[in-house]
């Protein structure tokens, strides 16, 4: 069965820009489970995840009038946003105090130092700045299909629909893409 927008986004976008919220009803029940998916991958809190979809989506309707349709599928546009959003919740997140206890075998408490947390935190953060570079790098189709594929967790078939392309193409995009970014993160270590 083939969703209510399918085929239509264009069109769904021009109205939904034009402050329609039956346009955008039917743009967030499309692309609701995508963007969810990708944040559940990457948040492990229940509520968090429901958060940062809702935020995800209120951008996305404040923004509505910056996106343009250039081919390019609007679900990778909102994945971008929940990315961004994951980002910086972690950043800000470093700023609040945690402390990690760990237990050894024979029972005594070890508790990692904020230095070292923080450390541990910086080094998530400049891998994920690496990535980011490395994704710029690529085509707009590459990414897309990368940014679809891998980080948002779709199948071949949902990316290749959700990019109008065909399985074979989304693959060929995929592994030049990874190719590409294999060799920029091979000169930037």
């Amino acid at each position: 069965m083939t969703p209510p927008g399918a085929g239509r986004e264009p069109e769904l976008l021009v109205l939904a820009r034009s402050g329609d919220r039956e346009a955008f009803a039917t743009l967030y029940n499309e692309h609701h489970a995508e963007v969810s998916r990708y944040i559940r991958g990457r948040v492990r809190d229940v509520h968090l995840v429901e958060d940062l979809v809702s935020e995800t989506f209120l951008r996305a309707l404040r923004r509505i009038d910056t996106f343009t349709w250039q081919g390019r599928d609007f679900g990778a546009w909102l994945v971008t946003i929940a990315r961004n959003l994951i980002v910086d919740h972690f950043k800000t997140a470093r700023a609040r105090l945690e402390v990690v206890v760990a237990v050894t075998l024979d029972g005594d408490i070890l508790v990692d130092s904020a230095e070292d947390e923080g450390l541990r935190e910086l080094a998530a953060i400049e891998a994920a700045d690496t990535l980011h570079t490395a994704l710029l790098a690529l085509t707009p189709d590459q990414y897309g299909a990368v940014q679809l594929r891998y980080l948002g967790q779709l199948s071949l078939r949902e990316t290749a629909t959700a990019m109008h392309r065909s399985e074979g193409s989304i693959k060929q995009l995929t592994h030049r893409g990874l190719a590409t970014m294999r060799r920029r993160l091979a000169v930037a270590a």
